[in-house]
């Protein structure tokens, strides 16, 4: 996914991203795109243990911007937003619909989650703290990010094995919640905005690749201490209501 071929190859097919809409003054702007999902806790919220890494990661973000590449092809998210998706949940119409169909809905799925929870940290998991390198840039169709690798299979079977107490818990699947996308751990820098037809692919492929080249000697690691059930109004802001359960992996 970092490599300069794949970016060749990603690059032919980016698209407009729905999360974010135009406005008169120019500036484009988060649309409503409700949820809930289970992620680390946001950078903004995380500075005492992984300062570093997001400190890194908003550098990047920045270099990222000034690339010479139009002013509208990439919207940047907020940098004290930067996290780890451990799970997608549910989110948009979906998520309308069974808060619709369920006025109870939101306070199952906390139930769910103190379950799932319960039985992560009762179980015979490892009581270190995953650790997740940054490895370099990655393109999506509608957003790039940088992607991460585990530092070891401990902290690999760690994160498969929460994720497979989601998405394999019977009480959640009632609610509707199902496994929609395999597992590729990143932190999205941004979401690409307007694809100008005189878009340079080849050259913006060449650049990101010169990032990665620049960046490969001094690669930051994500210290991955907690996991939380996170709502979102839209993809800018990550809270967590106070009932909301919490997964601490180093107990």
């Amino acid at each position: 996914m970092t490599l300069l071929s794949a970016y060749i190859s990603q690059i032919q097919h980016l698209k407009e991203s729905a999360k974010f809409a135009s406005h008169p003054e120019k500036k484009r702007k988060a649309v409503s795109f409700p949820g809930y999902t289970l992620i680390t806790p946001p950078s903004g919220e995380d500075n005492s243990q992984n300062s570093a890494f997001y400190s890194k990661m908003q550098d990047y973000q920045e270099e990222l911007l000034k690339l010479p590449m139009g002013s509208d092809l990439i919207i940047p998210v907020p940098h004290d937003s930067f996290h780890l998706t451990i799970a997608d949940l549910i989110w948009d119409s979906a998520y309308r619909d069974a808060k619709a169909s369920n006025p109870d809905f939101e306070t199952q799925l906390q139930s769910c989650f103190n379950d799932i929870f319960q039985q992560y940290q009762n179980g015979a998991a490892p009581k270190n703290p995953p650790k997740w390198q940054m490895l370099g840039l990655m393109l999506m169709p509608r957003a790039i990010a940088v992607c991460l690798v585990p530092s070891s299979q401990e902290s690999y079977e760690q994160i498969v094995s929460l994720r497979r107490a989601v998405y394999q818990n019977p009480k959640l699947m009632a609610l509707g919640i199902e496994q929609q996308y395999n597992f590729t751990a990143h932190i999205t820098l941004g979401y690409f905005g307007e694809i100008r037809e005189d878009l340079n692919r080849a050259n913006f492929a060449n650049m990101l690749s010169e990032l990665n080249q620049k960046w490969v000697e001094n690669l930051p690691t994500l210290t991955v201490h907690r996991a939380e059930l996170r709502k979102f109004d839209d993809m800018t802001q990550y809270y967590r209501e106070p009932e909301s359960p919490v997964l601490i992996f180093d107990n």
